[in-house]
């Protein structure tokens, strides 16, 4: 990926404004080209990142019997792949370690790779599974995403109260029991 082209955003944003009859050097449209790119810069700086990076720091758990890691609630943002318009939402990561697990701050970071792409949410749900599983090793790894998509919300139907909610599970956690247990906790269920 060769990166972020500024100034072929910001020229397309002068001729799609154009388009719809705007006039693209009016004052309250001047700026417009290049805040759009800055804003898609920072959209799609995952493009060309790997997901994987901040996973590999782990911690060794020394022969302790891994349990359950659940992160909830991690707010993301991501742009739908086929209107460019946003979408935003909270996910819900679990696994379940082999011999390593890795520091909690560096789950935000993996999502936010994966999300500053365009998307579509059920992809990264299931991408966000697997950089689990892979960059950790993990024995199982479970993944909810609830978000609302400005394409829903804005356009269309317009249901403006509408969500999202996909799942992704793998290895040990896609067994029915241990999946359920989890989605429990994921709603603030007791933990057993």
């Amino acid at each position: 990926m060769t990166g972020i082209d500024r100034a072929r955003i910001e020229a397309a944003v002068a001729e799609l404004l154009a388009a719809i009859g705007e006039e693209p050097s009016r004052e309250g449209l001047r700026d417009t080209p290049s805040k759009v790119a800055e804003a898609y810069a920072e959209f799609f700086a995952g493009l060309g990142a790997d997901p994987l990076e901040p996973l590999r720091a782990t911690i060794p758990l020394d022969g302790a019997d891994p349990e359950l890691v659940l992160v909830r609630d991690l707010d993301f943002r991501s742009v739908c792949e086929h209107h460019l318009l946003p979408f935003v939402g909270r996910a819900h990561l679990a696994y379940l370690p082999s011999d390593r697990v890795v520091g909690l701050g560096r789950l935000p970071r993996m999502v936010d790779i994966l999300a500053s792409r365009p998307q579509i949410q059920e992809r990264l749900t299931e991408q966000i599974a697997d950089a689990l599983m892979q960059g950790l090793d993990a024995q199982g790894a479970l993944v909810v995403l609830d978000a609302q998509h400005q394409c829903v919300t804005t356009r269309g139907a317009r249901q403006v109260h509408s969500s999202t909610v996909t799942v992704a599970t793998r290895g040990v956690l896609a067994e029915p029991a241990r999946r359920a247990e989890v989605i429990a906790l994921i709603g603030g269920g007791p933990i057993q």
